[in-house]
């Protein structure tokens, strides 16, 4: 197992060398109604980094790019991913593509999963911590 000091510097240095795509994405979930709580960018939950979280909700988002759809890559994507379902979270992906195609439905999706439906009212989210 990674160590949580190697997994806080590793979160660090993805910040600040965020994709073209994940900037995008960071700058249009500021602007979601997120009462309560936030999103945290490149956040190490167990032994992976995960792209955006919500910890109220458990909700990750993964951004991917083509070389996600491939062999191994994808296979530790998939691995990934049932991991951090296992241990309660809830993912959702999106295709860089679709960030720059229609950044709209993709901020639709997310409020989706965040409130259950589109005509849902925001309200706060409350962040429990795990003890």
């Amino acid at each position: 197992m990674v160590s949580a000091s190697i997994r806080r510097a590793s979160a660090k240095k993805l910040r600040a060398n965020a994709t073209p795509h994940e900037r995008i994405l960071w700058r249009a979930l500021k602007e979601l109604p997120t009462e309560g709580t936030h999103f945290r960018r490149q956040a190490p939950i167990g032994s992976y980094v995960v792209d955006f979280f919500c910890p109220a909700k458990r909700l990750i988002i993964e951004l991917d790019g083509g070389h996600h759809n491939e062999g191994a890559t994808a296979e530790r994507d998939r691995e990934r991913q049932q991991w951090l379902e296992r241990e309660g979270y809830r993912v959702i992906r999106f295709w860089n593509s679709e960030i720059t195609a229609n950044l709209n439905a993709v901020l639709e999706r997310i409020y989706v999963e965040l409130y259950g439906a589109r005509e849902a009212e925001a309200g706060p989210l409350k962040h429990y911590r795990r003890r």
